[in-house]
């Protein structure tokens, strides 16, 4: 009987050191997964949004007019249509506007790393993009960056209160 007994306490005795011994491991591996992750380096994160700096003129139509105006586009967008719209109304002899919309263009999209839509620019006879603009723009201000792109002595006109130039469009010089 107290052989009996001895085998019982010491089956219960394993049975509770393969428990604890199980609880070991689960955080032993709990623990060395979360050291890992933290020890793991977050992915770079890259730039969103950029306009391109310069186009190659020969990608576009009427590549030896003086000015190009550029919308890169999405069917998808409802905000592109109303900036290539008012786009289209600077079509001059000297200005040439196109649109690029992405599933009909999407090599031009790729090639200029287009990852916004609407992205609107002004490039002079050189490509180089002298005015670049993303998400919607009123006509007063594409007008007036055109405008500034073809005389760049012209002011930038700015409101009384503010001191700086608008968040969204910039001009190169």
């Amino acid at each position: 009987m107290i052989d009996t007994m001895v085998v019982l306490a010491l089956a219960d005795g394993v049975e509770l050191l393969l428990r604890i011994g199980a609880i070991v491991v689960v955080v032993v591996i709990a623990s060395l997964v979360a050291w890992r992750r933290r020890r793991s380096t977050a992915a770079p994160t890259q730039p969103r949004g950029a306009v391109p700096a310069q186009l190659d003129r020969a990608d576009f139509a009427s590549p030896d007019a003086p000015w190009i105006v550029v919308t890169f586009t999405s069917a998808t967008c409802n905000t592109c249509s109303d900036v290539a719209r008012k786009a289209a109304v600077l079509t001059s002899r000297e200005v040439v506007v196109q649109e690029v919309e992405y599933a009909r263009d999407r090599p031009l999209h790729d090639r200029y790393r287009i990852d916004a839509v609407p992205t609107l620019v002004i490039a002079d006879r050189s490509g180089v993009v002298r005015y670049g603009h993303l998400g919607p723009v009123s006509a007063t201000d594409l007008w007036a960056a055109m405008a500034r792109c073809r005389d760049p002595r012209l002011p930038i006109t700015q409101c009384d209160q503010h001191d700086e130039r608008p968040v969204h469009g910039q001009y190169g010089q």
